[in-house]
């Protein structure tokens, strides 16, 4: 994250780089200090026990890049790409392809048990039908529980890029289902994986996105992420923010929003984020882009 702040020689005139160190009250001490020096708006760190500690002790907008979503309020505002803008952005192209009928499969978690949730609100939202999850810990007894309740539904919602994905995948592959992912897809190699093979998944804007972590690579050496991405997002930010002489939560909150490598994203009262995100669909050996969503 320090590389992708620093990306061009930044980050620039008034944005300082702090360390939160690794606890609650390490990262209180570096925020308040911060404070005191002057600074209007944090962004960062990433976990949330830091983040609840830091929002309690300062009166200034914090921008996460957490993608927990429970964070959000109380001059709190996450950054991180959550499971409901990787639900919204999947489930709307698959509204418009006419898969109207997705079921959810993920390992027992937390983050499984919002983004299925999350799909749910987005499918009711789009008019399509999300059943209820499918919980499992491998693939084993997959197929039944997804006839349990009557024929395979026309397309399986994968949002959980652990050691259950391909288990998953291959258990569905040749079922004449569409596979569908996250921007936690981002972080693999599927190119040359037969059973992701024409799978769609959510992912940040290629065209921006792409040209990011090249410069990325070059700078540091490796492949950068959503994260890297974020931290340069989030610099570009404060810099957008502080040439308008607007670092306060109404400047976040700016109705035309804002565009990042990661895309499109506009930040609202509560807290939340909305974010535009591209669609990419699996080939062999390539990507292509078959949708995006704006805000």
């Amino acid at each position: 994250m320090r590389s992708a702040a620093t990306l061009g020689g930044g980050p620039g005139i008034g944005i300082e780089i702090v360390d939160s160190g690794s606890t609650p009250q390490s990262a209180v001490a570096a925020a308040t200090a911060a404070v005191a020096a002057g600074a209007e708006i944090l962004v960062g760190p990433v976990f949330s026990a830091q983040v609840e500690a830091i929002s309690a002790s300062v009166r200034v907008p914090v921008v996460t890049l957490s993608n927990n979503a429970a964070l959000a309020g109380r001059r709190t505002f996450v950054f991180g790409v959550t499971p409901a803008q990787s639900a919204q952005a999947i489930l709307s192209i698959a509204a418009q392809r006419g898969l109207g009928d997705v079921v959810t499969v993920v390992p027992p978690g937390a983050f499984g048990a919002q983004s299925a949730q999350a799909a749910e609100r987005v499918g009711a939202a789009l008019g399509i039908r999300v059943r209820p999850s499918v919980v499992r810990s491998n693939a084993q007894g997959l197929m039944a529980a997804l006839q349990a309740n009557g024929p395979l539904p026309k397309a399986v919602y994968l949002p959980v890029a652990d050691a259950t994905l391909p288990d998953f995948a291959e258990a569905l592959q040749g079922q004449g289902v569409q596979l569908l992912g996250s921007t936690q897809w981002s972080a693999l190699d599927l190119s040359g994986r037969r059973a992701f093979r024409e799978a769609w998944f959510a992912a940040p804007d290629p065209l921006r996105f792409a040209a990011f972590d090249e410069a990325f690579r070059q700078a540091s050496g490796t492949s950068g992420g959503i994260i890297t991405g974020l931290a340069f997002d989030g610099v570009d930010l404060l810099r957008i923010l502080g040439q308008a002489g607007k670092l306060n939560a109404a400047g976040l909150t700016r109705p035309e929003g804002f565009t990042g490598v990661i895309g499109p994203y506009r930040f609202l009262r509560s807290g939340l984020c909305e974010r535009g995100l591209g669609v990419l669909k699996v080939g062999a050996g390539e990507f292509s882009l078959i949708g995006s969503t704006s805000v």
